[in-house]
């Protein structure tokens, strides 16, 4: 399975993103209103970085930072580890699972077309397998069009 076949599955596949003039609790507001763990970084259109819940923990709160005076500049995660539409799902495990990050920004081209949670590769496994577990069943069962 690619990724692009996870960005498309997704339930809600929409971009929330602020600049890294905003304030850290304007951010933490719009995560909070969304339900969404992390929020990307874009200025002037370009993807600058990303921030997330464990960005606000590690750099704001362990570092006595004021979330209402605190720039998102200062905090976000500015090292971008991303991935493109063609990998595949478990390249992105892998990623994940090695750098412990939970999102992944999604670039073709220089263009930035989605981000993708752990929350979503696990989902996207769950469903493959289901469907698979289901394709054998009818099989074992002689109906194969079940």
């Amino acid at each position: 399975m690619k990724i692009k076949n996870v960005l498309r599955d997704k339930t809600r596949n929409a971009i929330f993103s602020v600049t890294p003039e905003t304030t850290v609790l304007e951010a933490l507001k719009q995560m909070a209103e969304k339900n969404i763990g992390a929020v990307l970084v874009l200025e002037n259109g370009q993807l600058a970085g990303i921030f997330s819940e464990r960005d606000y923990a590690r750099k704001g709160i362990l570092q006595g930072r004021a979330s209402n005076q605190t720039l998102i500049k200062e905090v976000m995660t500015a090292k971008l580890i991303t991935v493109t539409s063609e990998q595949k799902l478990e390249e992105a495990m892998v990623i994940m699972s090695e750098k412990h990050i939970r999102h992944l920004p999604v670039v073709d081209e220089g263009e930035l077309i989605g981000i993708i949670s752990i929350n979503d590769v696990v989902t996207s496994i769950i469903k493959d397998q289901k469907a698979r577990i289901e394709s054998l069943e009818s099989y074992i069962s002689g109906n194969p069009y079940a």
